[in-house]
């Protein structure tokens, strides 16, 4: 039967149980679902938004769970509805449908399995499912089926379509390219090799797994000693690697942004946990890419002329505006709640319409190399565009060394499968994907499309996170589920081994799945794991106490055969694994040279405000608050540089750096580059551009370098992703081997290798008048590199010192030019007269000086010049300033003419760097013989909010200010779609009148004037007597995590830095008893989003206290004892005073609620601490202090007088964005009467040290900790005390 609740909002929330419940239960679902009321209705009347019938939401999966975990049973499913006027109503036609009334068949469908199809004509199949098989494919299918004697099943041929897909098998990167007649020596697939074969530094793995890896540092992990129960926190040192990986997920973010996106980000993140025997991931990038989004101001009008050039087009699925919003809002809340901090990306929009004034030119027009060129007909009126988006997630991780590479599998291991059920989504994904966007059906297209449960995938993580910190690592191999589902993933694992997967142990979340569709759906956060004999159980423990779900569904055969079985032995899919991964014809590419010459664009030294003014609103160019203001930036307590800088807190970071423990010394370091404008006019260019560009983005992270590698650029990994729209028209597939030639050539000259990448070949978009908009070829190029020491990367916010200089460094050994650059694209044109750099050698000379000058402690500030040009970097580098500009003259650039236009916007790779006078004469000389070019441009202006910039007889004032709201508009505009109830424009006027403010009283800031030792595990391994009484007298703390809860080790390293002995305790170890808290003198709940924040932040974490008896007990028990303290942060704010823990004696209860904006919340903002009673925050009474929010529902409802509650922290200005929440009293933590128990929504555990936060005063920048960890030594004296 269905139940129908009707929310307090009005909504209505569906449940299916099997039984009539009790009263009991149902009052348990009144409360949960917020005080719903159970209606007595069979049927409701009136137009309902909800989610299609056939697909069980991630919503309801965690809705349901919550019951689970509630001690409630027979409920199946649960969703919520949400009535509307009328039919007409605006909703999402993707994911969601309208229904006339509800009734009891609302989740009925109407499909029964379809049986195993015996395929007679693969030819009609092939393009009935939209499968993109080959000719040559085809008839090695029918090989197969005379070798088998009998038709192949639908399984067999659907799953060898996704296997053997170019998504998947990269075909045409490992073809013969025939280009002009002449066969080409190298495949695109060897030119990338190469890099790694000539120069291949300190790569482990490459081009073999799911990630590159490199050898890394010894660093500490901290990690609970047994994961099967309740265990301490140990540290122990390890032999790291590090991983570099960037995926695109172009298609599904076209069609279906948010979940597209997200899957992305999601799969992403499972390729780094699949890298040998098991890895880590630690940090995200990002990149989005689409045609113009035709922004309009508040009064209706465009926003943007530029834009206006080229008509709209119909667009297939969603507006450029739509993706842009929608796939970085997927994007970001997956990494939010996985857990995975976004710490740099990029934008790019781009269209451009073909003129008479564009030519092109057939090189060699017969195929003869020795053929004179020949002019074709322009196509006129052409339009290039990314209405194929580009979605690319990537990022860095780390693991060790003993699992960086794969073990081979041996018969009889245990095939197994970990993460979520199947559902009839994402069939088909890697063959879609691999064609033109909009060839096939609507339906098709949609089926293809993922859905994304974050939550689900951190239960998964957790466990793999637990296998590789254990001595013994149980695990032969791990792979994770993406194109083809259960198929390629498992067929993976085993290998050549072969193994039979029974198909009665999968987890099936819909009954009417054929067996095709159980076979290779594309269901997401799922991984396969190979567990070695004799271990199975052990990783079952381990896996239930996180909630994981855990499915042994085979075993490896030796036969070196493959199949799937069905519990009537019936084998849907049934071939060798030779036969399963094909040996179709090579794929060949036959192309001819065209040479693509387009117009240059024309201007005026007179028009520089006007020229100015559009290129800070391209979103290439613009501020990017409105990606960084929703992506959790600090989540791991490891960021060291993420987005926004300065005391205003703007995204102008070049590169983003992680530390690799808490030591804040060893980390990674990972940057972005692209120049696809200029690879338009020449492809080679574009190549070196957007590998040069990464580099000068990473150079302001200090490279760690040894003995074998000397020269800190030899040391970075790249990582290359190739979207190009291959066969498309003439020329197009010559241009994309020109392009990874270039690469690879200056690649290997620099001594680079490039280890991993990806290519998405199909990047075409099909209209259904036949029309198809090409989008420019890409490369997206990621840099990564170990960094030395973290806290020593240099920010590119300018220091406000009159006896300091600014001086330019040209990298490319070119003259300037402005072909490809954003100043070209504002004014429609690209020009053919394109930068790069002439001299590899000079450039590496150059990144090399700049890592040397930050070892050596000169740069003070510095900042690459990329898109916008110079003007734009200089003007970057005032804007996160409140006060202060500079002089700048341009005397000293060297240029054939003096034309002030171009040195101003011209994108030559360079670099800004601010050195102090004293350094002056040194600097030159040091220069000089190094061979370095350079030229000093500038000086700052503290008193002077403005850029003066002279060349010659011409001179110019930029106000700043004025200028910063020009760059700062397209954010507002776009965070108009995202930030609700007015609240962009709030942000809009306040962003600069908040700078934060910092107080930090007489803190010393050394770990020895707290008492601290981090080095204490080193002794307490000696296990000597006297140190273990020591330790039995250490005050306990435990933190205590749900699923889904992602602040978990940043909190426990906090607190055993404070002096702590710290124990991980999960929620199933409180609800089977085999924790007690009897021992624990402190608990913390830790931030994150437990159950997805389905039915209510910290809803359902506290169903599982209140309806779990041994759970409730043993947290009674600890709140009537007098000598413990307790912590809420963020999640676990929201759970405590969801248990009313903070005030049971007020007659109305506090709540917290989403915040104003209706959107999830990052940044680092001030926290004043007024004088209070806390335990832990007394002593910091009067202190200001800066500290990371990251939180959806944050917003402190106080329904009593204010100086009713215990208000220990509030937010530093009472309006948004600096009360992030809209909170009352600007409260952001409040206390029990007594001081003990302590509720707040920022993270003090992730800013601790001077190196985690995002603005820091400059005389403490060196300090060992911050005042935020005396909040945590005063706790663990008070127990000392109160013992």
């Amino acid at each position: 039967m269905i139940l129908f609740f009707k929310t307090p909002k009005e909504n209505v929330i569906a449940t299916e149980i099997d039984h009539q419940p009790s009263e009991k239960e149902k009052q348990a679902l009144c409360w949960l679902y917020g005080d719903a009321t159970l209606l007595d209705d069979k049927k409701l009347e009136g137009f309902f938004v909800g989610p299609r019938r056939e697909m069980i939401t991630p919503w309801s999966t965690n809705a349901v769970e919550i019951t689970q975990n509630m001690s409630l049973t027979g409920i199946s499913r649960i969703e919520e509805y949400f009535p509307v006027k009328s039919e007409d109503a605006e909703h999402d036609r993707m994911l969601q449908r309208m229904y006339k009334g509800i009734d009891q068949t609302i989740f009925t469908v109407n499909h029964e399995p379809e049986p195993i199809r015996h395929v007679e004509n693969i030819e009609k199949y092939n393009e009935e499912e939209g499968l993109a098989l080959s000719p040559e494919e085809i008839e090695y299918l029918h090989k197969i089926e005379k070798q088998n004697g009998r038709p192949l099943t639908d399984s067999e041929i659907f799953g060898f379509a996704q296997i053997n897909s170019e998504h998947c098998r990269h075909k045409i990167f490992s073809g013969t390219f025939i280009i002009d007649g002449e066969e080409r020596e190298s495949s695109l697939f060897s030119l990338i090799k190469k890099t790694t074969q000539d120069h291949p530094g300190k790569i482990l793995s490459a081009y073999k797994d799911n990630v590159a890896f490199a050898q890394g540092p010894m660093i500490e992990q901290f990690a609970p000693e047994n994961q099967t129960t309740a265990d301490y926190f140990k540290v122990k040192p390890i032999e790291s690697v590090i991983s570099l990986k960037a995926e695109t997920h172009n298609f599904p973010t076209t069609v279906e942004p948010f979940n597209g996106a997200a899957t992305g980000t999601g799969g992403e993140i499972r390729d780094r946990m699949g890298g040998g025997t098991g890895s880590w991931p630690i940090a995200g990038t990002a990149v989005y890419m689409t045609s113009y989004p035709r922004l309009k101001n508040d009064d209706g009008k465009p926003a943007r002329d530029y834009e206006q050039k080229i008509a709209p087009r119909e667009w297939l699925y969603q507006t450029p505006e739509e993706i842009l919003i929608k796939a970085s809002n997927g994007a970001s809340d997956f990494g939010n709640k996985f857990g995975q901090p976004l710490i740099t990306g990029s934008v790019l929009t781009f269209e451009y319409e073909t003129s008479t004034k564009d030519t092109e030119t057939l090189v060699h027009p017969q195929g003869d190399q020795n053929s004179q060129s020949s002019p074709l007909t322009p196509h006129t009126d052409e339009v290039y565009g990314y209405d194929k988006v580009i979605m690319l997630a990537g990022g860095v991780g780390y693991g060790k060394k003993r699992d960086c590479l794969k073990k081979e599998p041996k018969k009889g291991e245990d095939i197994v499968v970990v993460g979520g059920d199947n559902y009839r989504i994402g069939l088909g994904g890697g063959s879609v994907s691999s064609v033109d966007t909009g060839r096939y059906g609507t339906a098709v297209e949609l089926n293809a499309v993922q859905r994304a449960n974050p939550e689900m995938q951190k239960r998964a993580y957790n466990l793999v996170r637990a296998l590789v910190e254990a001595d013994n690592n149980p695990v032969t191999s791990i792979h994770d589920h993406g194109s083809a589902g259960h198929l390629n993933c498992l067929s993976e694992l085993v290998e050549d081994c072969g193994g039979e997967i029974d198909m009665t142990k999968l987890p099936i979340g819909d009954k009417t799945l054929s067996a095709k569709e159980i076979i290779a759906n594309e269901s997401q956060e799922r991984m396969g794991l190979l567990i070695e004999d004799g271990h199975v159980e052990r990783v079952r423990k381990m896996a239930e106490r996180e909630r994981a779900p855990f499915y042994v569904v085979g075993q490896t055969t030796g036969d070196a055969h493959f199949s799937f079985v069905q519990g009537d032995g019936v084998k849907p899919f049934d071939l060798d694994v030779a036969q399963m991964f094909g040996h179709s014809p090579r794929t060949i590419m036959r192309d001819v040279t065209v040479e693509h010459h387009y117009e240059d664009a024309t201007y005026s030294a007179d028009k520089i405000d006007e020229y100015l003014n559009h290129v800070l609103q391209l979103e290439a160019v613009a501020c990017k608050d409105w990606l960084t203001n929703k992506a959790d930036r600090s989540v791991t307590g490891k960021v060291a540089r993420q987005q926004t800088q300065g005391q205003v807190q703007l995204p102008l970071s070049d590169c983003g750096v992680v530390a690799l423990d808490y030591r804040g010394q060893a980390g990674i370091a990972t940057a972005l580059g692209h120049a696809p404008q200029a690879g338009m006019a020449d492809p080679a260019a574009g190549s070196v551009l957007s590998v040069a560009e990464s580099l000068t983005n990473i150079v302001w992270a200090p490279i760690a370098t040894d003995k074998d590698h000397p020269f800190p650029i030899e040391n970075l990994n790249l990582s290359a992703n190739w979207m190009w729209p291959c066969r498309s028209q003439k020329g197009e597939d010559a241009r994309l081997y020109a392009a990874v030639e270039a690469l690879s050539d200056f690649c290997c000259s620099l001594r680079l290798n490039v280890p991993t990448g990806k290519d998405s070949l199909s990047l075409t978009q099909q209209y259904p008048d036949g029309k198809k908009i090409i989008a420019p070829g890409t490369v997206i190029v990621t840099a990564g590199g170990e960094v030395s020491d973290v806290r020593k990367t240099v920010s590119p916010v300018l220091v406000n010192d009159k006896n300091s200089s600014l001086y330019y460094i040209d990298f490319s050994f070119d003259e300037q030019r402005l072909g490809g650059s954003a100043f070209a694209q504002t004014l429609g044109k690209i020009g053919s007269d394109v930068p790069t750099v002439k001299n590899s050698e000079y450039f590496a000379d150059c990144f090399n000086a700049v890592q040397d000058l930050i070892r050596r402690g000169w740069i003070m500030a510095g900042h690459d010049i990329s898109a916008g040009g110079l003007i734009t970097c200089l003007l970057e580098m005032t804007f996160a300033n409140v006060e202060g500009g500079m002089h700048v003259n341009l005397h000293d650039i060297i240029q054939d003419d003096d034309d002030v236009v171009k040195m101003l916007f011209a994108e030559n790779p360079g670099v800004i760097i601010q050195v102090s006078d004293t350094h002056k004469k040194e600097l030159k000389e040091y220069f000089g013989e190094a061979g370095i070019a350079f030229a000093k441009i500038a000086y700052p202006t503290p008193a002077e909010r403005k850029i003066v910039i002279v060349k010659d007889e011409w001179k110019h004032e930029f106000d700043i200010n004025s200028l910063r709201d020009t760059w700062y508009k397209t954010s507002y505009l776009l965070d108009r779609r995202q930030s609700m109830g007015g609240m962009a424009h709030k942000r809009f006027l306040n962003y600069k009148k908040q700078p934060l403010e910092i107080r930090l009283g007489n803190f010393k800031g050394t770990f020895s004037a707290l008492g601290l030792n981090p080095d204490r595990w080193k002794a307490e391994g000696n296990h000597n007597s006297q140190l273990s009484t020591l330790n039995s007298q250490r005050p306990k703390a435990a933190i205590i995590r749900e699923k889904g809860t992602n602040g978990d080790r940043e909190m426990a390293y906090t607190l055993w830095l404070a002096g702590f002995d710290v124990k991980d305790v999960m929620m199933t170890d409180l609800i089977s008893g085999r924790e007690t808290l009897e021992e624990v003198n402190m608990i913390v709940f830790c931030g994150g989003f437990s159950n997805s924040d389905v039915l209510g932040s910290a809803k359902g974490w506290a169903g599982a206290f209140l309806y779990n008896p041994k759970a409730k007990e043993a947290l009674d028990k600890f709140y009537a004892r007098k000598d413990t303290l307790s912590l809420g942060i963020c999640n676990g704010c929201q759970l405590m005073v969801e248990l009313n823990l903070i005030n049971p004696e007020h007659k109305h209860r506090a709540h917290l609620t989403h915040n104003v904006s209706q959107k999830f919340e990052s940044a680092f903002l001030c926290l004043s601490i007024p004088q209070n009673n806390s335990v832990m925050l007394s002593s910091l009474s009067d202190d200001k202090l800066g500290i990371w929010v990251a939180h959806g529902e944050g917003r402190f409802y106080l329904p009593e007088p204010e100086d009713h509650y215990n208000v220990v922290a509030k937010y530093n200005y009472a309006e948004y964005p600096g009360n992030p929440n809209g909170s009352d009293y600007n409260v952001a933590g409040i206390c029990s009467a007594d001081g003990r128990h302590l509720a707040m929504m920022p993270h003090p555990e992730r800013t601790i040290f001077p190196w985690q936060c995002a603005y820091y005063p400059a005389e403490h920048r060196n300090d060992d900790v911050t005042p935020w960890i005396e909040a945590f030594v005063n706790a663990r004296k008070w127990i000392e005390e109160h013992k």
